[in-house]
């Protein structure tokens, strides 16, 4: 019964936090280990408890991945499938290249705490570089395909756990010259496909953990994430425009500082 406990929290807090700017794999990492939830076992359960989130996601943008499908790419079509594969390609290829190193050296606790802090430095700098400019993409259908590619590129930071992976994005989409709340969208959108590779890719190399008795357990942590997910999704888009991603960031050094003060010392 504890572990099913421990199973709805986690699957709140990865709802919660997988798409906004604080690393929900951080947040995971950090809650595991004060829930004791550690090992093969919970290893398993945080690839699994991810999918709930992306179906939350691809929920709320069904009408946007279905329109994909037409493989309309004219001007009009605004954004296309091509946008995605952009975004996806860079992080996307060193994920693949560097799956062992980046499991082994940048998913674990002390690594978490200092890419939450380097990530919301990087937030901060996006926030003021934007003071002042009008973006050229307001809105995500605005997006350049030099744009999306961009992007693509900062999202190679979410690769090291804690930075974030909505984080990364949002603030390589301002400083590429959309809008905030265009780098939100197409954060969300571009995290579909993007989530649902790296954890075919994790369940895949974990399929000798998964053993029926933990069936029950993954699925109350999946539909956790997916309720609360579309809960966070819709909230966090409706207030990105009244949001300086500043607060982001303090809550990110405060999170670090609490953690390292009382867990590392």
């Amino acid at each position: 019964m504890l572990d099913y406990i421990k199973a709805i929290i986690l699957g709140i807090i990865e709802g919660l936090t997988e798409f906004i700017p604080v690393s929900s794999t951080g947040h995971m990492i950090l809650a595991a280990k004060l829930l004791d939830f550690v090992g093969d076992r919970a290893t398993v359960f945080e690839v699994v408890v991810q999918l709930g989130a992306v179906l939350a996601v691809f929920v709320l943008y069904f009408k946007r991945f279905v329109g994909f499908l037409k493989f309309d790419f004219s001007k009009k079509s605004g954004l296309n499938l091509i946008h995605i594969i952009l975004g996806m390609i860079p992080a996307g290829i060193l994920g693949v290249l560097l799956h062992g190193f980046i499991k082994e050296y940048l998913f674990n606790f002390k690594s978490v705490l200092v890419a939450l802090i380097v990530g919301g430095i990087l937030m901060i700098f996006a926030e003021r570089y934007q003071k002042g400019r009008l973006p050229s993409a307001d809105t995500v259908d605005d997006i350049t395909y030099k744009q999306a590619f961009g992007i693509g590129i900062f999202q190679i930071l979410a690769l090291w756990s804690g930075f974030s992976r909505s984080g990364s994005t949002i603030s390589g989409g301002i400083f590429m010259g959309t809008s905030q709340k265009a780098a939100a969208d197409f954060t969300f959108i571009l995290s579909v496909p993007m989530m649902i590779g790296a954890t075919g890719v994790d369940l895949i190399k974990s399929r000798d953990l998964l053993v029926p008795e933990d069936y029950g357990l993954f699925a109350v942590g999946l539909v956790v994430s997916f309720i609360v997910g579309l809960i966070a999704v819709t909230t966090f888009i409706n207030l990105i425009k009244k949001l300086k991603l500043s607060w982001f960031a303090y809550y990110r050094f405060a999170l670090a500082a609490v953690f390292f003060l009382f867990v590392v010392l």
